[in-house]
C-alpha cells in the first residue's frame, strides 16, 4: 500500500513540475494514464485479507433512489441529516464523530428516498487514509450526491472534496466522454476524430493506451476529448452522477452575500439548525433525480 502512495505521490509532483503544453502533453498523457493505474489498485486491494468491508458501512438500498451526503467534519450535515429525516445519527460539537451510516427516508412526492451520510471523505481518503475505501464504495451507488459546505469556510472544502471524488472515478455533473473504443486482435491504433482536438493526438493516445498494454483497438473521438476523458473510457470504472452544493449557515452571512450564493450553478444555501430554504433543497434534489429515475 505504502509503495502504491509513493508512486503516486511521486506522479503527482512530477505532473506539477511540468508545464503544460503541445510538447508535454504526450509525456503528461502516460503520467496521468499511470495515476489512474494506481489509484484503481488503491480501490480495488488485491487478495483477501484486511478487516472485510467495514463495520456498518453496507447499507442495504432501499426506497426509489439514494442520496449521499458529503462534507468536511462540522459542517452542519449531522443536523441536516436529522432535521431532514428525523433520523438521529450521533450529533456530537467535535470533528469526526459519525463512522457508520445510518440510513434516512424521506418521502417527497411519493417517492421514497434514502439518505446516506457518507462520513470522512476527507483528503487522503482516496489515498487509502480513513474509512475512506468503504465510504466511497457507497459513494459510487448513490443516484446524487451532497456536498454540505460552511458558507463561512471558503470553497477549498468543495476543491478537495472533489478531487477526492474524482480520483475515485465518481465525476459529478458529468456525462460520459463521447469516444467509441474497441479492443481488437490485431491491426495497430486506429484514430478516428469527427472534430478538431486540441489535446489528444495518435502519439498521445498509443502512448496512453500502451501504458495499458493495448496495442490493437479503435478509438474515435467525437468531440474535443482530454487525456482524462480518454482514460476514463478505457478504465471504464467511472460513474457518473449529479451533484447538489448545498451551502449551510446561511445565518451567519449577509443578504448580499446570500444574493452572490443563489447565481452559482448547482449550489442550494440553507440553515441546516433553522430548517430554512428546505423546500427549496427538496425541490432541487428532485429535480436531479428526475434525470436518473428509470
Amino acid at each position: 500500500m505504502s509503495g502504491t502512495l509513493a508512486k503516486i505521490a511521486e506522479i503527482e509532483a512530477e505532473m506539477a513540475r511540468t508545464q503544460k503544453n503541445k510538447a508535454t502533453a504526450h509525456h503528461l498523457g502516460l503520467l496521468k494514464a499511470r495515476l489512474a493505474k494506481l489509484r484503481r489498485e488503491l480501490i480495488t486491494p488485491k487478495g483477501g485479507g484486511g478487516g472485510g468491508p467495514g463495520e456498518g458501512f453496507d447499507v442495504a438500498k432501499t426506497g426509489d433512489a439514494r442520496i449521499g451526503f458529503v462534507g468536511f467534519p462540522s459542517v452542519g450535515k449531522s443536523t441536516l441529516l436529522s432535521n431532514l429525516a428525523g433520523v438521529y445519527s450521533e450529533v456530537a460539537a467535535y470533528e469526526f464523530t459519525t463512522l457508520t451510516t445510518v440510513p434516512g427516508v424521506v418521502r417527497y412526492k411519493g417517492a421514497k428516498i434514502q439518505l446516506l451520510d457518507l462520513p470522512g471523505i476527507i483528503e487522503g481518503a482516496k489515498d487509502g487514509k480513513g474509512r475512506g475505501r468503504q465510504v466511497i464504495a457507497v459513494a459510487r451507488t448513490c443516484n446524487l450526491i451532497l456536498i454540505v459546505l460552511d458558507v463561512l469556510k471558503p470553497l477549498g472544502h468543495k476543491k478537495i472534496i472533489e478531487n477526492e471524488l474524482e480520483g475515485f472515478g465518481i465525476r459529478l455533473n458529468k456525462h460520459p466522454p463521447n469516444i467509441g473504443f474497441k479492443k481488437k486482435d490485431k491491426g495497430g491504433i486506429n484514430l478516428t476524430a469527427t472534430c478538431t482536438q486540441s489535446e489528444l493526438d495518435l502519439e498521445t493516445v498509443k502512448s496512453i493506451l500502451a501504458e495499458y498494454k493495448i496495442h490493437n483497438a479503435d478509438v474515435t473521438l467525437r468531440s474535443d476529448a482530454t487525456a482524462d476523458d480518454l482514460i476514463d473510457v478505457v478504465e471504464g470504472n467511472r460513474v457518473y452522477i449529479p451533484c447538489i452544493y448545498v451551502l449551510n449557515k446561511i445565518d451567519q452571512i449577509s443578504l448580499e452575500e446570500l444574493d452572490v450564493i443563489y447565481k452559482v450553478p448547482h449550489c442550494v444555501p440553507i440553515s441546516a439548525h433553522h430548517r430554512w430554504n428546505f423546500d427549496d433543497l427538496l425541490e432541487k434534489i428532485w429535480d436531479y433525480l428526475r434525470l436518473v429515475r428509470m
